[in-house]
């Protein structure tokens, strides 16, 4: 669901380099030696449909990152509306404009690029092209400050990390829970306040740790954070700080503790699919959903509806944000727990349960936090 906060998002435009860092997606150094870039083509549409393309981070379109989502989105995209699809792979960060100037040259009508780090070029690329519409996942534009062929796709982490807080509180033995966090940005800060909020609407006396570490790519701190956690009777940790945050929950499951990964499902990214030791210690992951958000995008373009020159905000009334499967650990979550999350998120759904955190600045909102409806076992 699109949404405006222009006032409130502007604030934004002078930290995002930051944001990239809060997810999975790890920003990694360009390679030595120049590589290809690996493009692939789907089957061939009608003549006169559109074209779409797409251009991963880092990665591969089914590495279980926003890159994978992305593509499934489109693919669905092209699968239902008959268009033209392909997609090339990014391998080295060096590669972003070349990548898309090859489907800027090939003529291609939408280009999607995934991640922040490939913004800068995805911006400029979109002013010297306002013939064709550009969409960046996970990207922030401050609305009213780029071209209305431009958008960027934005998630509402607070709902994400409400059902996420209401989940660990509800598994919760010893009845105390932890969030490692990145930095105090806003993205981050919407993950954090909307779990502490969540967790005490369903378990009003829960005790909650939680901190802000300085960086995001640091899983040494991140772990030994956790296992402070852990000392103080946690059994429960939630990570929201990129790699910082991974090591956090990483550690917290070969331990024993309960985790919960953020952005994408890290059951398959930082368990490996379950083949990482620890697998079966993670519940779910506060998840954004690439797919939905992109498909939406495209078939706004299709319908003659697409708006850009800004944002576009998708949160649980348009299933732009959620729970990931709870894979190995689905016994620890009973079908009262089940229900409860249902519930949970049909009401931010509807607008009738408020997370109580500022949508736009992650600031926690005291008088809107909602009033506590507790689990029933």
């Amino acid at each position: 669901m699109r949404k405006s906060f222009v006032s409130m998002l502007a604030v934004l435009f002078l930290i995002i380099p930051l944001l990239a860092a809060c997810g999975g997606q790890t920003a990694t150094q360009p390679t030595a030696v120049p590589p290809t870039a690996t493009e692939a083509t789907a089957p061939e549409p009608p003549a006169d449909s559109l074209r779409i393309a797409l251009v991963t981070d880092l990665g591969k379109v089914n590495d279980g990152t926003f890159n994978e989502f992305a593509h499934k989105g489109a693919e669905q995209a092209a699968q239902e509306f008959g268009l033209e699809y392909r997609f090339i792979e990014t391998q080295a960060q060096a590669d972003y404009e070349a990548n898309i100037q090859t489907f800027v040259d090939e003529g291609f009508d939408v280009i999607i690029t995934v991640g922040f780090l490939i913004a800068d070029a995805t911006q400029a690329a979109a002013a010297a092209h306002p013939e064709i519409v550009f969409i960046g996942v996970d990207q922030f534009y401050v609305p009213g400050s780029v071209t209305d062929n431009l958008v960027g796709l934005q998630f509402r982490e607070d709902q994400a990390g409400f059902l996420a807080g209401a989940l660990a509180a509800m598994v919760s033995e010893s009845g105390t829970i932890g969030i490692v966090a990145g930095q105090e940005i806003p993205p981050v800060k919407k993950f954090r306040h909307g779990f502490d909020n969540g967790a005490r609407y369903v378990r009003p006396d829960i005790n909650l740790l939680g901190v802000y570490l300085p960086t995001f790519i640091d899983p040494a701190l991140g772990a030994s954070t956790a296992e402070q956690m852990i000392s103080d009777d946690a059994d429960v940790i939630f990570g929201a700080g990129g790699p910082t945050g991974t090591g956090a929950i990483k550690a917290a499951a070969e331990r024993g503790a309960y985790v919960i990964g953020v952005d994408q499902d890290e059951f398959v990214t930082t368990f490996a699919n379950g083949a990482s030791p620890g697998a079966d210690r993670i519940l779910s992951s506060a998840i954004k959903r690439v797919d939905v958000a992109v498909y939406n995008e495209v078939k706004a373009v299709v319908d003659g509806t697409f708006e850009g020159n800004g944002i576009a905000l998708f949160d649980a009334a348009g299933d732009g944000v959620g729970l990931a499967d709870f894979h190995m650990a689905a016994d620890s979550v009973t079908p009262a727990m089940q229900t409860k999350l249902d519930e949970i998120f049909a009401s931010l759904a509807d607008g009738s349960l408020n997370t109580g955190v500022d949508p736009a600045s992650g600031d926690l909102l005291t008088d809107q936090i909602p009033e506590s409806n507790p689990f029933t076992p």
